[in-house]
Formats: structure tokens, sequence, C-alpha cells
């Protein structure tokens, strides 16, 4: 029995975690899998009814649980409010209580939406990159940080700070994943300009020593953009630092075509996972069932994969999801002219069709 945290969030985030909820709801009724739900607050739907983006209630029940799957937070109802106040300050404090450094973004381009990429489909074709970010250090959690006024005006600072064991533990999370995979590693940096950078070259060629198996290379970050949008399958595995990483893998997502799609996992060094996707609550398109929830549907497949240790059923939704759009079926910011355009909630109830079929 597995006990899994919802966080549905803001925006969007209701409707397309309800569409995931429906898959999870399914693999109780037909595989025996007895996870429980557990419904929670974070973000600005956490401020409205507590005061804060990140409720004490929130990280008490996360502990008691296995996994989490998260919707989205943010929107301009509380772009007004202090920064400790808003939204995202919620986001970053779950990763952070809950040391969740290891973030997978995985950049995979299935055959049937070939066309909706912005590269050519000889570039994109049979994409499938890991990007592995830092997800709780570096430079949104460096001190010092903040805006004062010095020499009669304002100056803004953020520090990008990283510990070698900060650095070390996301390198063998890297190199592990690569194991699995096609066994290589670019790691990805900023290390003619920045001691930090350097810093992180210099560990992840100690930690590579131990993965005999696996191939180091590195890349300077602005070249690494570049390399994504020129020949991205030239990557198996990329990993970097928190900045960077929220770059980068924002950029590999639009590879695919289109953000929709794309789910995130965020662990801890026990493989607990809050799951997510990767894109934000899109404020403008909420209520509207016209959100695509298919990034939201993978994440419990990952969920599946990294954390309740059910491969097999994470395949099974995967191939579900497939299925359904090897029958046409399309939300608005996956479609073609001759595909059949359908919402958010009937693209959850296809999905479970397909799986239960």
């Amino acid at each position: 029995m597995s006990k899994i945290l919802i966080l549905p969030g803001d925006g969007i985030g209701i409707e397309i975690v309800a569409q995931a909820v429906k898959v999870i709801d399914s693999l109780n009724r037909n595989h025996a899998m007895e996870m429980t739900l557990v419904n929670g607050l974070l973000g600005g739907a956490a401020y409205d009814e507590t005061g804060s983006p990140f409720p004490d209630e929130t990280i008490r029940i996360a502990k008691e649980c296995d996994s989490i799957l998260l919707g989205a937070v943010g929107g301009p109802k509380w772009e007004s409010l202090e920064r400790s106040l808003r939204p995202e300050r919620g986001l970053l404090g779950i990763r952070s209580e809950l040391e969740l450094f290891s973030n997978l973004r995985p950049a995979i381009l299935y055959p049937q939406l070939a066309s909706a990429s912005s590269l050519k489909n000889e570039i994109v074709s049979g994409l499938d990159l890991m990007i592995v970010r830092e997800l709780v250090g570096g430079i949104y959690f460096g001190e010092p940080r903040g805006v004062e006024i010095k020499n009669g005006e304002r100056f803004g600072v953020n520090s990008a700070t990283y510990y070698e064991s900060e650095i070390a533990r996301i390198g063998h999370s890297a190199f592990q994943i690569a194991q699995k995979r096609n066994g290589r590693v670019c790691s990805v940096d900023k290390a003619n300009v920045l001691e930090v950078s350097e810093l992180w070259r210099d560990v992840m060629e100690e930690v590579s020593k131990e993965y005999s198996d696996v191939k180091l290379s590195h890349l300077y970050v602005d070249n690494a953009a570049m390399q994504l949008v020129r020949d991205p399958k030239q990557f198996d595995v990329m990993v970097t630092s928190n900045l960077f990483g929220d770059v980068l893998s924002d950029c590999a997502a639009m590879l695919t075509g289109s953000i929709g799609m794309l789910p995130s996992a965020s662990l801890d060094k026990n493989n607990f996972g809050m799951y997510e996707p990767i894109h934000g609550s899109a404020p403008d398109i909420a209520g509207k069932d016209i959100a695509n929830p298919l990034a939201t549907i993978l994440s419990v497949s990952m969920m599946l994969r990294y954390s309740l240790n059910q491969a097999e059923l994470a395949e099974k939704i995967d191939s579900a999801v497939s299925d359904v759009l090897d029958q046409g079926y399309r939300t608005k910011d996956i479609a073609g002219d001759s595909q059949k355009v359908v919402g958010t909630e009937e693209m959850g109830d296809l999905v479970v069709k397909a799986l239960e079929s």
C-alpha cells in the first residue's frame, strides 16, 4: 500500500491533476495498487486558505507519504504579495524541506508529435534525453541575497553557492541514471568565468572515477544551449546546476512539440519523490477545459517507476498515452490540421480507456 499526497496547486493544476487521479484510480481498480490519496495545499491556494504558501500541515502530511503529485503553482493574483508569501516560495520550500535535490526532466519526442516540434524532423526524430538538475542549491537559495541601497542607488544581489557534497550527490544521481540508459553524461557549467563552476567541474571529474562504464564530457552552458537546438540527439544525460537546469530543460521541452507533454521528478537520496509537469499554472486558460493533462499523467508514470518500483505499470501508462496519440486525439497545444481536438477531461478519459483496454 502506498500513500500519495495530491497537491493540485493553482491555475490549471486543479484540472490536470484531476485527470492524473483518474489514472491512479484505474490502477487501483484493475491492478490492486492500493494507492491512498491525501489532498493538501501548496502555493497560492494555500496562501488564500492559511496565509502561507507552504503550510506546516502540508509538510507534516508530506513526511507521512510515499510520494507527492503536484499540479502547478502561481499566478498574477498573488504577484503583489511580498516575496516570502508568493506561491513560488511554497514550491521552493517543499523542495528544500524534503531535500528533493535531484530533478529529472526527460525530453522525449513521441513520434506522433514530430511535426509539432519547432525543429526539422530529422533533427528531433527519436529524441530521448534526460536532464538532471540540482534543485535545492545554487543561486535560487544562496546567501546573501536581496535588494538594498548602496552608494545612493538600489543594488541587487544573489549568490551562486555550492558545497562539494551538494555537487557530488547530484553527480552520483546523474551517473546512476546514465548507467541505466546509454552510459553518457554531459556536465554543463560556466567554468571559464565562474569559480563555483570550476568547483562543479572538478567534483564531477572526481565522481566520474567511480563509474568506469559511463563517459563524462563537459560543455559551457551557452554552447550547451546551442547544441540542444543544433543536434539534441547527441545527448544522453545532461547534469547541471539549478539555474542552468531551469533554462535548459525548458529549452529541451520545446524540442518535443509542447511543454504540455513533459513530466518531471524531484527525488531525495532514498528516491522519495515529488512529481509534476514542467509547465506552469497557465492562469489564462484555467477553467476552460483546454489544458494538456498528458504531462501530469506521465508524471504518474515516473512516480511508479522511480518511487514505487512499479516499472511495468509505468510502461502501461506510457503505452496508453501513445495509443491515444496514435488514434489522432490531441489537446489544442499539440493539434495539427487533421487531428481530433479534445479537452482536458476528455483526454484524461481517453487515456484511462486505453489503459483499461
